[in-house]
């Protein structure tokens, strides 16, 4: 059975979480070494994002867990997830997090992917709780919230540094898409009322990708799990006002609805969910559903594109939903992208 309703889902979502969140290897280090001083496990690195394989995976399977806390009240593992929490996001290990980034040469620590992903996490702890979720959980959403704030505010002004200086836009489809996170990061910056990260993310968008017509689909590479064309679609819509988006997008998939380019609506095929390159298509097929969910949602009701991507959303997440579980190369990280795929946009 193909599940399209996180409710169904969240609490197995949430099980996986917890069996890798605190597993420190098999490990994936992005560490600038200046001395032989710095030769330290991933746990003496980073306190409370040692897990998951890697430190912006663990990062977002934190996001999983906080946001399952938010828009679940009747969450299985809440006493869990908390007890977790609690143990994780303390001010000795924000401070100690914070303290690795302010080292010599570090400063393209998970730039972009990491950077934006810290910054969701932050948005989601100070996000409108659902109804039905007790004051209790609200409390400590707040409270983690507040200690995650040093943490959070290095990440913004990251940015803050950095776009201006970033000439051009990176198109990968993988950790390195600038679209992805200015469109995550946006999450935060608004959430905050944070003008100036706000004005430098949008800014930089509309510089980067305003321009751009006849997106020519020249993907999927081996390794995406990112959509250039369409994760450039959601960030603009994030980005522009609804009457700026649509005839934008008008211009960046004219042929839409001739269903073309035809790749975008096509899965893609994974031949080895065991090889930690090639499982990433798993994750393009459920990062290009949330996309369509978005576009989708975006487009006016009388408009027949709607149905079109409310289609290739469906295939997408049918054809990725089965394999978020099955292998650790996939299952360290997809169900974020499947949560993603369910729950964004609300």
């Amino acid at each position: 059975m193909i599940y399209r309703h996180a409710e169904d889902v969240v609490d197995h979502f949430v099980a996986v979480v917890l069996t890798h969140i605190g597993r420190e290897y098999p490990n994936k280090l992005d560490h600038v070494m200046n001395s032989a001083a710095e030769v330290k496990s991933p746990r003496e690195l980073h306190p409370i994002f040692y897990g998951s394989f890697d430190w912006h995976s663990c990062v977002h399977g934190y996001w999983l867990l906080t946001r399952a806390l938010r828009l679940y009240p009747s969450l299985g593992q809440a006493p869990e997830v908390k007890r977790i929490l609690d143990t994780a996001f303390t001010d000795e290990n924000v401070a100690k997090e914070t303290e690795y980034l302010s080292q010599p040469l570090r400063a393209t620590f998970e730039r972009p992917y990491g950077w934006a992903w810290l910054l969701k996490l932050g948005a989601e702890l100070r996000s409108p709780i659902a109804a039905g979720v007790d004051a209790h959980t609200a409390e400590r959403l707040n409270g983690w919230s507040q200690i995650l704030s040093p943490l959070t505010d290095a990440f913004a002004q990251r940015f803050v540094t950095f776009l201006p200086k970033a000439t051009y836009p990176i198109r990968v489809g993988t950790h390195h898409n600038t679209a992805f996170a200015l469109a995550l990061s946006l999450d935060y910056a608004r959430g905050t009322k944070d003008e100036q990260l706000t004005g430098a993310l949008t800014s930089k968008a509309r510089q980067w990708y305003l321009a751009d017509v006849h997106y020519p689909a020249w993907e999927p590479d081996g390794s995406d799990f990112l959509s250039s064309g369409l994760i450039e679609v959601e960030c603009m819509r994030r980005v522009l006002p609804a009457s700026e988006f649509v005839p934008w997008l008008d211009r960046f998939l004219p042929k839409l609805s001739e269903q073309e380019p035809r790749t975008l609506f096509t899965p893609a095929f994974v031949s080895d969910r065991t090889d930690g390159q090639i499982t990433h298509l798993d994750g393009l097929n459920l990062s290009r559903a949330w996309c369509w969910r978005a576009m989708a949602a975006a487009l006016p009701e009388s408009d027949p594109r709607r149905a079109l991507t409310t289609s290739a959303y469906q295939i997408h997440l049918d054809a990725a939903l089965p394999h978020v579980t099955g292998d650790y190369m996939g299952e360290h990280w997809l169900a974020t992208f499947a949560m993603l795929a369910l729950t964004e946009p609300a």
